[in-house]
This record gives structure tokens, C-alpha cells and sequence, in this order.
């Protein structure tokens, strides 16, 4: 684990480059979980041509030796992970505070799992250095509007 501040981080997160054929997923996955691997975090998307697995692990350094085992394409990404509540908004109170800073969110993606119920957010962004301390200042919480229970249904004419 790099830098905290208590609810936000920056970690290592490997990108590997995988052929769309079966199997070769779960090959990376027993690999990880053969050497004792805890996935923190994970992300996979897909084009036409290759996959590419996106994880934060518990530990980079014997990450990046397990993967090295399996003679892949991956690269390392300087990533933030931050603590989410599990309500209404947390995600755009997030990213509207990085766009108010002139942040751009390259991607991102959530975990379950946080402690307490919570959520898990891994951003790339444009500045981690600059997010980070942008995160890391308290803000007050969104207020949620509840709307009226009959604000949006029709009335009826008769």
C-alpha cells in the first residue's frame, strides 16, 4: 500500500493484456490465487482483439512477480483508491470534486467490500498527486432531496 490519508490512497494497478480465447482469464486467476494473490480490486473489458484485465492487489511487488511468471503483456498504473459510502450521489460528489479542480477521470471503476458496507473506488485520473489532496479535504455531505410522494404522479381528469 502507497500513500493514505485514511479513506483515499494511490496504488499499483497491473493492466494485463489478454487474448479473448478460453481460459486464459482463469490461468491468470489461479496463477494469482496459487501464490497467494489478494485481489483488491478488479476491472475487465474486452475489444475485438484482446482483453485487458485491470487489478489492484494487496501486495504489487509479489503481484508483479506472479504475473511475470506467466509471460504476459502487463503494464503499472499509478491509481487512487478511495472510500465510497454505499448511498445516493457518493460517486458524482467524487467526480464533480475532481472536475471543480480540473481533474480529468481518465477511468474508473468499484469494488464491494470496502469496510463497513462500503464501496470501493479506483480512479485514474489526470493529476493523482492533486486528486488525492483534493479528496483527502472534508466536504460537507450531499444533501438528498425526497421528493414528495405524489410530486410525480399524473392527476387525472375527470
Amino acid at each position: 500500500m502507497k500513500a493514505s490519508n485514511g479513506t483515499t490512497r494511490s496504488e499499483t494497478q497491473f493492466s494485463v493484456f489478454l487474448a479473448n480465447k478460453p481460459a486464459v482469464l482463469a490461468r491468470v486467476c489461479q496463477q494469482l490465487a496459487d501464490d497467494k494473490i489478494n485481489i483488491v480490486a478488479m476491472s475487465m473489458m474486452d475489444s475485438t482483439e484482446h482483453g485487458v484485465l485491470r487489478l489492484v492487489a494487496e501486495n504489487p511487488d509479489r503481484a508483479r512477480q506472479s504475473l511475470a511468471r506467466l509471460n504476459v503483456p502487463t503494464a503499472e498504473t499509478t491509481v487512487l483508491m478511495t472510500i465510497l459510502p454505499n448511498r445516493p450521489g457518493a460517486l458524482a460528489d467524487v467526480v464533480q470534486r475532481l472536475a471543480a479542480n480540473h481533474i480529468s477521470v481518465n477511468y474508473a471503476y468499484c469494488t464491494a467490500g470496502a469496510p463497513g458496507g462500503k464501496a470501493l473506488g479506483v480512479f485514474r485520473v489526470s493529476d493523482p498527486q492533486k486528486a488525492a489532496r483534493v479528496l483527502s479535504e472534508r466536504q460537507p455531505r450531499r444533501k438528498l432531496e425526497t421528493p414528495s410522494v405524489r410530486a410525480n404522479v399524473p392527476t387525472r381528469r375527470k
